[in-house]
């Protein structure tokens, strides 16, 4: 049995906290916890770095890890707070002369080869090509896929505006943007021991693109997680808060918070 680390380089929500406009909502900015990143996680052995996701914050978060390599970003979906920060990938590029792997579903690489074409084709001299992408197709879903020295399982999400994927890595899975899950993509998730979801629709069971706490909970039961950690974390979430109001084996995430998992 191998071991990865996780580390969590951003788990705020869509405006991150405090939000533009220094909006700390109802949380405490005395509490450093409380300071979030856009969501965006990477998961490492000692020779592979995985990334998820490169949003408006990448190049602070990277920074901020001293993660200095990447052997290829997985998108969970198009949206900006998930990949505006995708032109930050090309140091990585031109620093180790090869470009950078990067895997979606056919819907988010549309939408790059709609905004970002200069990223995936040569246009030279003035912009060479950064990114080699790899499509995850319908057939691979639920199906193990490996880069690098990490395997992993990648399962598709009800985001109401678009579907995302979600990704299992041994007894740990990362479920960001995600209103429902698919009966298959539960299947992939039965016994998991640590579960990062997207929280952001907190005490809003009607939320129409986000999770509430008693969705994750009913969820959390059903495919036998020992531990949700909360990611996705808005100006409405404070941290001292949530953890006061969550049963054990519920947390919120950090940025910085980092853990190991068995493969």
């Amino acid at each position: 049995m191998g071991q990865l680390k996780v580390t969590v380089l951003g788990c705020g929500g869509s405006a991150g906290v405090p939000a533009s406009g220094n909006y700390w909502g109802v949380c405490d900015p005395n509490e450093p916890k409380n300071r979030r990143n856009r969501c965006c996680l990477a998961v490492q052995s000692e020779h592979t770095t995985l990334i998820i996701d490169t949003g408006p914050d990448f190049r602070h978060q990277v920074n901020a890890a001293n993660i200095d390599q990447i052997s290829a970003v997985l998108y969970t979906h198009y949206h900006g707070d998930h990949v505006d920060g995708v032109a930050d990938l090309r140091p990585f590029r031109f620093r180790y002369a090869q470009l950078v792997p990067i895997y979606a579903t056919r819907e988010t690489l549309d939408v790059f080869e709609r905004t970002i074409p200069h990223l995936l084709h040569d246009q030279k001299p003035v912009y060479p090509k950064v990114l080699d992408a790899h499509e995850i197709k319908p057939d691979d879903l639920g199906l193990e896929m490996t880069i690098g020295d990490i395997s992993f399982i990648p399962f598709l999400q009800d985001h109401t505006t678009c579907q995302t994927l979600g990704f299992r890595f041994g007894d740990f899975a990362y479920s960001v943007d995600v209103k429902a899950l698919y009966e298959d993509s539960i299947d992939v998730l039965m016994g998991v021991k640590t579960w990062l979801v997207d929280a952001a629709g907190y005490h809003q069971n009607d939320n129409m693109v986000h999770m509430s706490l008693d969705q994750i909970y009913q969820a959390k039961s059903r495919i036998g997680a020992e531990r949700a950690v909360l990611t996705s974390l808005t100006p409405a979430m404070d941290y001292q808060t949530v953890m006061l109001e969550t049963p054990d084996g519920v947390e919120p995430a950090y940025d910085g918070m980092s853990f190991i998992i068995s493969t």
